[in-house]
């Protein structure tokens, strides 16, 4: 996701201080068509194996293991594959412009608010808020505090911060226009939310399962705890439909609470670490820009399939099943974008203290996340 970062870190070049994007020519878009054009052939073999593998295996040894791995395992995986291959051809940097991880996500996530009845929502608001405050401040802070102590650069600071705590590459790209941050600072960032949230989706599925935990307990964990909403898909999709509803529920509550932590971010450093004179006070419209927009969609999505369902009845659900898998179509073209998008080498710029700082703040993130998902969820359920 570093190339989706920067690129978004570029478009706000004027307030981050970061270079502008280079004028896009035919090149540009032959080079972008070619690189959708893997990133949906990716996707198509995805959905081939999910399908195909438990039919190779009937009968055999690997039987159950084939019907137990679901489709973010095939495309992650692929994705990976994927990476290397253009990585070894000279062909990544050329391409890269197509693996919108974070447009397919959301378009992903738009489509699921149809497959989640209003009232889930509703019922679901009052924790997942009261999580998303206490989690996002607890968070913030440690890892805010662990980096200062640690030397790091009060932008650095901010970036990770943010990542760890709110939604990842997405919450970074706002900061970053906040503070000011510089490009190469948002692409360690980026690298990092995804190197520790890959192990992650494979990770916290199964500890759900051994800690026993319920569907929705599981799944407010996954969506307070794992940094990327892509990646919450991913391990919400593991771990059962149900526990993906109530993760997404939690995810897209922290996301819209970026815009205040961008907005807050913004006006500290403008008021204190940068003390600018005449530098305009953030307001509501800034607030609004920031909005991650994707989050109404999804709300107006539920709103929708749950009128459409009542007033139409039981033939409505083969129209909600086509809308499900157009979503999870999305959904695998975000999850192959993921493995197309890890950059390795981004990691290696700054050194061990940024990468000690993360480390700490997902462990402090998870054990806290597990506690507030077991207090505000215990006994919830789906009706």
């Amino acid at each position: 996701m570093a190339t989706e970062a920067t690129r978004g870190a570029a478009q706000t070049a004027p307030q981050a201080g970061l270079l502008a994007p280079p004028p896009r020519d035919r090149r540009f878009w032959a080079w972008t068509a070619a690189g959708l054009l893997v990133v949906v052939l990716l996707a198509a073999l995805t959905r081939y194996l999910e399908q195909q593998v438990p039919e190779w295996a009937a009968g055999t040894a690997l039987e159950d293991v084939a019907a137990a791995i679901e489709y973010p395992v095939y495309a992650i995986v692929l994705g990976l594959l994927g990476n290397l291959v253009v990585t070894l051809t000279g062909l990544h940097d050329r391409i890269a412009a197509a693996f919108r991880t974070e447009f397919f996500i959301k378009t992903g996530l738009v489509l699921l608010g149809a497959s989640i009845n209003l009232a889930v929502i509703a019922s679901a608001a009052g924790p997942a808020i009261a999580q998303a405050l206490l989690l996002i401040s607890g968070v913030f802070l440690f890892t805010w505090w662990l980096a200062g102590r640690l030397g790091l650069d009060d932008k650095l600071r901010a970036l990770l911060a943010s990542a760890v705590s709110i939604c990842g590459v997405s919450a970074a790209i706002a900061a970053a226009g906040a503070v000011r941050a510089r490009r190469e600072q948002l692409a360690y960032t980026a690298s990092l939310v995804i190197v520790f949230a890959l192990p992650s989706i494979f990770l916290l599925p199964w500890l759900a399962d051994v800690l026993g935990l319920s569907p929705a307990v599981a799944g407010a964990w996954i969506g307070g705890n794992i940094d990327t909403t892509a990646a919450v898909t991913a391990a919400g999709a593991l771990a059962g439909e149900d526990a993906l509803q109530i993760a997404s529920i939690v995810k897209v509550t922290q996301n819209a609470l970026m815009g205040v932590v961008a907005v807050a971010l913004t006006a500290y450093f403008a008021l204190h670490v940068e003390r600018r004179p005449g530098s305009a006070r953030p307001g509501l419209g800034e607030l609004w820009r920031r909005f991650p927009k994707f989050v109404l969609g999804f709300v107006a999505a539920s709103v929708i399939a749950t009128w459409y369902l009542k007033a139409v009845g039981a033939d409505g659900k083969a129209t909600i099943a086509i809308v499900n898998d157009l979503r999870t179509w999305f959904f695998i073209l975000a999850f192959v974008s993921i493995g197309l998008e890890v950059r390795v080498a981004a990691l290696r710029q700054a050194g061990w203290r940024p990468i000690a700082v993360f480390g700490a703040a997902t462990v402090f993130n998870l054990v806290l996340a597990l506690g507030l998902a077991s207090l505000l969820f215990a006994g919830f359920t789906l009706s």
